[in-house]
């Protein structure tokens, strides 16, 4: 703003010098006195000009400061769900974007019984975000353990199910009960039409469905949504275009991950944003999935599919696990993912590599520290602070 108001000081001097010689040196004359008034209005119209846009710009900057940071995260599975938990306990615009391509178990079940997209990780995304009592997260986690047609469900898939049925469509339903469970933020799934995941192995094979492709024990060559042609929900698109951060991962990488991303529009609408762009890498490989990728493997699969890079910051764990974690781990064929940290530098990433895991019977990122580091790049204090 500075050269407007430069521009018009300078020029409103002139115009007073012009004045000043046309009133005292040429004694009045008409039209040196009409010029010198022409040049003062123009300064006094540049110096409003000037006030407008400087009132303007500070109007912008007082609404962004009394927002609340927007975080668009983006996945499916235990890991997208481990992620909202920490979000949640911050002050901030929070949307979950969750992979409609499950077709095992409860949510595979409801899925062919009752013609609805799969609710079990709609599920575990709401009870992530939810501010309830623990007796009722407990309640819709709740997994029938016997009954002709009810065992293996869970409770939470059944009510999304019959919301779903109350309110005619599944993603008025996911309103609905986030309203009732006191959601804090938004969860919405990636597309409202029903999507199938199909993967292509390196041997040609194809393998379709979620579910079936760990199972299949050949190397992914590629892995593709069907139909091609499914469209994100226009709040998905709106959400991405105006967030200040976007997350996407930890997750299973074909499963969960990357059928968010190749929804037609969704990948374009994350590159194209001027969100921060956080790509969070798992600790441990997949069996079936993953075996054997280091963290520039994930990202370059990613690339590969989207046909562009996506990220600014990607997130990796540089702890290590306890013996006999890893023991559990190589006995079921998972070894921690190795961080390439050149390579991802050569992907024009900048790495962020931190104790990030919490252990219990399984490895997970630890939802605090992640939420943390997420909010860090975004400049949260400093926001709540101007805020305050």
């Amino acid at each position: 703003m500075r050269h407007w108001w430069l521009w018009a000081w300078t020029i409103g001097c002139f115009g007073c010098g012009m004045l000043a010689g046309a009133l005292v040196l040429v004694r009045w004359s008409g039209q040196a006195v009409s010029l010198a008034a022409v040049v003062l209005a123009f300064a006094v119209l540049l110096l409003a000009y000037g006030w407008w846009r400087e009132l303007r710009a500070a109007r912008r900057r007082l609404e962004r400061q009394r927002r609340r940071p927007r975080i668009v995260a983006i996945g499916g599975g235990t890991g997208l769900s481990v992620v909202l938990r920490g979000l949640k306990e911050f002050d901030v615009d929070l949307t979950a974007v969750v992979t409609v391509a499950d077709d095992g178990g409860s949510s595979g079940r409801l899925r062919t019984d009752l013609a609805i997209p799969p609710p079990g990780d709609i599920r575990n995304c709401l009870v992530a975000m939810a501010d309830t009592e623990p007796l009722l997260e407990r309640l819709l986690q709740f997994r029938f353990p016997a009954g002709e047609g009810l065992a293996g469900h869970s409770f939470g898939n059944l009510f999304l199910a019959a919301m779903t049925h109350i309110m005619g469509d599944f993603v008025s339903a996911i309103r609905e009960t986030s309203r009732v469970l006191a959601v804090r933020g938004r969860v919405l799934p990636a597309v409202r039409e029903d999507v199938v995941l199909r993967a292509v192995l390196e041997d040609g094979s194809v393998v379709q469905g979620e579910s079936r492709i760990p199972q299949a024990q050949g190397r992914i060559a590629r892995v593709e949504l069907v139909p091609a042609d499914a469209q994100p929900l226009p709040e998905v698109v709106s959400a991405i275009r105006d967030a200040d951060a976007i997350v996407i991962g930890p997750g299973s990488l074909y499963t969960s991950v990357l059928p968010n991303l190749l929804v037609p529009g969704l990948a374009d609408a994350v590159a194209s944003s001027r969100a921060k762009k956080i790509y969070v890498c798992n600790v441990m490989t997949q069996p079936g999935e993953t075996d054997g990728y280091s963290a520039s493997e994930h990202v370059e699969v990613i690339y590969r599919h989207v046909g562009r890079r996506l990220f600014d910051y990607i997130l990796v764990n540089a702890a290590s696990l306890p013996p006999e974690a890893l023991e559990k781990y190589q006995a079921q064929g998972a070894y921690p993912v190795r961080v390439d940290v050149e390579a991802l530098y050569g992907l024009g990433l900048r790495v962020i590599a931190r104790n990030f895991v919490h252990f219990a019977t399984y490895a997970r990122h630890d939802s605090r520290l992640i939420a943390e580091q997420i909010v860090s790049l975004i400049g949260y204090e400093r926001m709540n602070a101007d805020r305050g």
